[in-house]
């Protein structure tokens, strides 16, 4: 536009009002064209600094980030910014010179954040599909006859950390030296309902509390029809007597594979126990925990639909699946 408008007689100032710039600008443009001709409409270069970092430089940044280091021959378990920017500026492979602010921008533009691990046990159970898809099939149609039992504990006597309404100052801290023994809370609860759990405390595992929690659980089921228990591979409940037992009052033990106590149902009721009786308190014996426990227990039978139970239930299990990788029963096959 400003060409033709110059060659059709139209002063710098005209040609400056009509393409809305300034007339040095104008002239410059024209001075332009009567030096390189056509070529000065199609020029290789723009405005502003050309472009460091490349889009291939940026994938290369981003795959070597989350590359682990020893495939790159370092040493160190992680990347720091300062490693990783020092590797990229001297390595074999691309060097890219980028400063750590910027790297900081690159990594959070691919949504690429600094995370803590997680770690957790495969089972290795050679049973391990079997034992899941049974635990499937029992919840899915015999819900009705089907209970979780576990152990939580042990639960010692000692000042637990929580969190609760306080000054600015900060909350009060409460410090006991108890030489009580410890104790092991048996838990039970009915899968069919969630309106039942029940707890006993114990002075420790065994066998002989495990087949007493199983004697209470055959009681919720008078009619003498069979009932499935879904407990762990703890020694304590595969003992030959309380086998020889629940042969003859019609209980079968439905056992989750090794390294598998996740597929309990029961697991999420732990955490809302630890939330609402244990955590941030100091019970000054275990017959008080107890009594905690106890008293929870009727509050949550008589409230198993309270948003806080909900709540409470919800995030234990996204710990427990989080921690896991898997959902309830048998895990999703993953592709080749």
């Amino acid at each position: 536009m400003v060409v033709l408008a110059f060659a059709g007689g139209n002063t710098v100032e005209a040609i400056a009002r009509l393409v809305q710039t300034s007339p040095d600008r104008v002239r410059e443009m024209i001075h332009r064209f009567n030096e390189m001709g056509m070529a000065s409409l199609d020029p290789e270069w723009a405005g502003g600094r050309p472009r460091r970092i490349t889009t291939d430089d940026e994938t290369f940044i981003v795959q070597t980030a989350t590359a682990r280091l020893e495939s790159v021959g370092l040493l160190f378990t992680r990347w720091s910014i300062r490693k990783l920017a020092r590797y990229l500026g001297d390595n074999p492979t691309r060097r890219v010179v980028v400063g750590r602010e910027r790297l900081r921008e690159l990594l959070a533009r691919n949504d690429v954040t600094f995370q803590r691990t997680k770690t957790w046990k495969e089972s290795n159970d050679p049973q391990r599909d079997e034992r899941l898809d049974r635990l499937d099939e029992l919840l899915s149609k015999h819900l009705d006859r089907c209970f979780a039992f576990d152990e939580f504990g042990p639960l010692g006597l000692h000042p637990i950390g929580g969190s609760s309404w306080s000054r600015a100052r900060g909350p009060s801290v409460s410090v006991r030296t108890s030489t009580s023994p410890q104790a092991c809370a048996s838990s039970t609860a009915a899968t069919r309902s969630p309106t039942m759990s029940s707890s006993a405390l114990r002075e420790k595992k065994g066998a002989k509390n495990t087949l007493a929690a199983l004697k209470e659980i055959r009681k919720r089921r008078s009619d003498g029809k069979q009932i499935y228990v879904i407990l762990d591979n703890l020694s304590a409940h595969r003992g030959e007597k309380i086998r020889t037992w629940c042969a003859k009052y019609g209980v079968e033990l439905c056992f989750t594979p090794t390294y598998s106590s996740w597929a309990n149902p029961i697991e999420c009721q732990f955490g809302p126990l630890c939330d609402f009786v244990l955590n941030n308190s100091d019970h000054p014996n275990h017959l008080v925990v107890a009594k905690k426990i106890h008293a929870y227990l009727r509050w949550r039978n008589a409230n198993a639909r309270h948003p806080a139970v909900v709540a409470a239930q919800r995030k234990e299990r996204a710990r427990i699946r989080s921690e896991c990788q898997h959902r309830w029963g048998r895990p999703t096959a993953r592709a080749a």
